[in-house]
C-alpha cells in the first residue's frame, strides 16, 4: 500500500482521470440519455433505434485520427503543443453541438434533433481519440495500469453525470436545461487540458516534418501483423451482443413504467457503482489468468447477463428486479472494460498510438452502430423476449473467434511487427 499511495497521488493521474471524465460526459448524451428524451416524446422504437446510426463517429474516426498525431492547429499547437491545441479546439466544438442538440424539439424536427447527435458524437469521438494517446504518451510504463483504472473511473463518473444527473436536472428544468448543465460540465476537461503539460514524445516529435504519405503507416503497419483481419474481426464482434441488448434498455424500461427518477437512482448511481466494481474485479481476473483467458470467462458471462433482461419482462415495473438486471448487467460490462482496454492498449504502436487506438476502439464499436441500428425494427416487430434471446445468440460469433485467436502458442497475444523500429 505504501507504494500504491504516491502512485495514485501522481498529478498526471489525477489529469488523467478528469480527462476520462470529460470523455465519458457527451456519450449519453447521444445514447441512453437521448434515448429516454426521445421516448418520452413519443418517438417510435424504430426510429430511436436507427439513432445509433448518428454515432458513427465513433467508428470512423480512425480515419481523421493522424491529422491529430501529425496535423497543427494554427498558432495554438505553437503555444500550447499538438495535444492540449487539438484537445482544446474539438472541446469547444462539442460545447456548442451539446448546447444546440439540448435547444431540438424531437417530437416536432426529429431530423434536427438527429443532426446535431451526428455533430457531438464526431466531436465526442475526436476528443477520445487524442485524450486517449495524450494518456498513454503523458504516462510512465509503469504508470499505465493505473492510467487505465484512473481512466475508467473518470470514464464512469463522466456517463454518471450525463446519466442520472441529466435526468435529474431535466426532471427539474426541463432537456434542455439538462444539456446546458452538461455542456457546463465540458469546462472541467477544458481546464484540465490547460493545467497539463503536453506530453514529452510529443514535443520532441514536434520538430519532425512528415508527408501525406507517412498518414498511412499506422494502418499499414498494424495489417503487416500475424493474424491482424482476425484481430480487427474479434474486435468489432466481441461486444455485439451485449451492446444490441444496451441500445434499447431505456425504452425498454420506459415501456415497462419506470419513471427518471427511478432509472436515475438505480439504473445509473447504482449501475455505475456496480461498474466500479466490476472495472476492479476484471483488473484481477485479467491479473490472475492473463487477458485472453479473461476475455473468454468475461465474454460467456456478459452473454449470460443478457438473460436478465427476460426475468426483468416478466417481472414488469419491479424496482428490486429492476436492481439486480442493471447490477448484474453493469458489473460484467465493467470486468469487460477492464480486459478490453488492457487488450487494446497492447496492440498500439507507441509512434502510432492516436491513429491505432482509434481504429480498434472504433471497430469495438462497430456492431453496435450499424447492427444495433436495426434492433429498434426487430424488438417493434418480434417483440422483447425474441429481441433479448437474439442479443443472447450475436454474442457467440465474437467468442468463437477469440477461441480461434487463443489456438496460438502465445495464448492469443498480439504480435505488435518490429514496434521500436517504426514511425
Amino acid at each position: 500500500m505504501g507504494r500504491l499511495r504516491p502512485l495514485y497521488a501522481e498529478p498526471r493521474l489525477l489529469a488523467v482521470m478528469l480527462m476520462g471524465f470529460a470523455s465519458g460526459l457527451p456519450l449519453a448524451l447521444t445514447g441512453a440519455t437521448l434515448s429516454l428524451w426521445l421516448a418520452e416524446s413519443k418517438v417510435s422504437l424504430a426510429s430511436i433505434g436507427f439513432f445509433s446510426l448518428a454515432t458513427l463517429s465513433y467508428n470512423l474516426k480512425f480515419l481523421w485520427a493522424p491529422v491529430l498525431d501529425r496535423g497543427r492547429v494554427p498558432i495554438l499547437t505553437r503555444l500550447l503543443g499538438r495535444r492540449r491545441s487539438w484537445a482544446l479546439v474539438i472541446q469547444a466544438g462539442l460545447i456548442v453541438s451539446i448546447l444546440g442538440l439540448g435547444s431540438t424539439d424531437p417530437a416536432r424536427a426529429l431530423v434536427t434533433t438527429a443532426a446535431w447527435a451526428v455533430a457531438v458524437a464526431f466531436w465526442s469521438a475526436t476528443q477520445d481519440s487524442v485524450i486517449d494517446a495524450y494518456r498513454v504518451e503523458l504516462l510512465t510504463e509503469s504508470e499505465q495500469g493505473a492510467g487505465a483504472a484512473a481512466t475508467q473511473l473518470g470514464y464512469r463518473l463522466g456517463m454518471l453525470a450525463s446519466g442520472a444527473g441529466a435526468y435529474l436536472a431535466a426532471n427539474a428544468w426541463g432537456w434542455q436545461g439538462a444539456y446546458a448543465v452538461m455542456a457546463a460540465l465540458m469546462l472541467i476537461g477544458v481546464a484540465t487540458i490547460l493545467m497539463t503539460p503536453e506530453p514529452e514524445i510529443i514535443r520532441a516529435a514536434a520538430t519532425t516534418r512528415r508527408g501525406l504519405a507517412d498518414l498511412m503507416k499506422p494502418i499499414g503497419e498494424f495489417m503487416a501483423r500475424r493474424d491482424s483481419l482476425a484481430i480487427l474481426a474479434f474486435t468489432a464482434l466481441y461486444s455485439l451482443g451485449d451492446a444490441t441488448a444496451a441500445h434499447l434498455s431505456t425504452p425498454f424500461y420506459v415501456q415497462l413504467g419506470f419513471t427518471k427518477i427511478e432509472l436515475a437512482e438505480i439504473s445509473k448511481v447504482f449501475g455505475v457503482g456496480a461498474t466500479l466494481v466490476g472495472i476492479s474485479i476484471g483488473g484481477i481476473v485479467v491479473y490472475r489468468i492473463g487477458i485472453m483467458r479473461a476475455l473468454l470467462v468475461i465474454g460467456i458471462a456478459k452473454m449470460a447477463a443478457n438473460l436478465t433482461y427476460l426475468a426483468q419482462y416478466q417481472a414488469g415495473h419491479s424496482l428490486p428486479m429492476l436492481t439486480m438486471t442493471v447490477g448484474v448487467e453493469n458489473l460484467v460490462m465493467g470486468m469487460a472494460g477492464s480486459a478490453f482496454i488492457a487488450y487494446l492498449s497492447q496492440l498500439c504502436n507507441s509512434a502510432y498510438t492516436a491513429t491505432q487506438y482509434a481504429l480498434l476502439s472504433a471497430l469495438a464499436t462497430l456492431a453496435r452502430t450499424t447492427l444495433s441500428s436495426w434492433s429498434g425494427v426487430f424488438a417493434q416487430v418480434f417483440g422483447w423476449t425474441p429481441f433479448f434471446l437474439l442479443s443472447v445468440a450475436l454474442a457467440l460469433p465474437g467468442l468463437a473467434l477469440l477461441l480461434w485467436l487463443m489456438r496460438r502458442p502465445d495464448d492469443g497475444a498480439p504480435e505488435p511487427a518490429a514496434l521500436a523500429g517504426q514511425g
